[in-house]
């Protein structure tokens, strides 16, 4: 269930996807001892050195490290924004979203979060996310739940409660890929508030790439989906010209 950055970038460049944002598993994994700093230094490595790879750089509020390593490598022009997981570090976001999105607002930084499950529920970031609107927050992998038998609409749900605009959900889940769930987000929320994601290397990122090709909803939407919509938030156009 992982890959060099070299396979991530070939498999995404097979499906004409030309940018793939990652963050590294081993600042993940194991649950609750993942090393962040470690991780986040040889991510940015690799990213350099591997064309089509952007950084989501790990904040991690028990290593409080990550907070001044983000600060440098934010800088960067390959580091697109802030990947909190609470579930893997540990964490419950009610607790720890006001000290994180304060962070993040002092950089304008998008947020890319884990959600779905108890100590990440999606409804738990609005608060903070309506607190600091220059915060772009994504909320990871529609229709997680809590597993299989979970509620998939929770995190458009948590995008209906939001005030400030700024809170966006992408199609990284094995959940997405059952009929008819993509289309409905899109009917709930508009497709200005998704953005493709793979979770690649976990998932076949061809897979992801067709349900939405196939999705049934028009190609304009499709656009927003596929690439609008994130090459307006990470700044891609800008990327290009660097």
């Amino acid at each position: 269930m992982s890959a060099d950055a070299g396979a991530v970038a070939a498999r995404a460049a097979s499906v004409d996807i030309r940018w793939t944002a990652v963050s590294p598993l081993a600042g993940l994994l194991p649950r609750n001892e993942a090393d962040a700093v470690a991780a986040n230094e040889v991510a940015a490595r690799d990213v350099a050195a591997c064309e089509g790879l952007l950084q989501w750089v790990i904040v991690h509020p028990l290593q409080l490290q990550t907070f001044e390593q983000a600060t440098e490598f934010l800088k960067q022009p390959r580091c697109v924004g802030i990947k909190i997981h609470p579930e893997e570090h540990g964490y419950p976001i009610r607790e720890f979203g006001t000290q994180l999105f304060e962070f993040a607002a002092q950089h304008d930084a998008v947020v890319l979060a884990h959600s779905g499950d108890p100590l990440s529920l999606p409804a738990d970031f609005i608060g903070p996310a309506d607190a600091f609107p220059n915060v772009k927050l994504i909320l990871a992998h529609l229709g997680n739940g809590g597993g299989a038998a979970g509620n998939p609409t929770l995190q458009v749900a948590a995008i209906q409660e939001s005030r400030k605009g700024n809170v966006f959900v992408d199609t990284s889940s094995a959940r997405s890929i059952t009929p008819g769930l993509v289309e409905w987000a899109v009917s709930e929320i508009g497709a200005e508030r998704i953005l493709f994601g793979s979770d690649t290397p976990l998932y076949s990122v061809a897979m992801q790439r067709a349900r939405i090709d196939s999705a049934e909803i028009d190609d304009l939407d499709k656009r927003r989906i596929l690439w609008q919509n994130a090459s307006d938030l990470l700044g891609i156009e800008e990327i290009e010209q660097c």
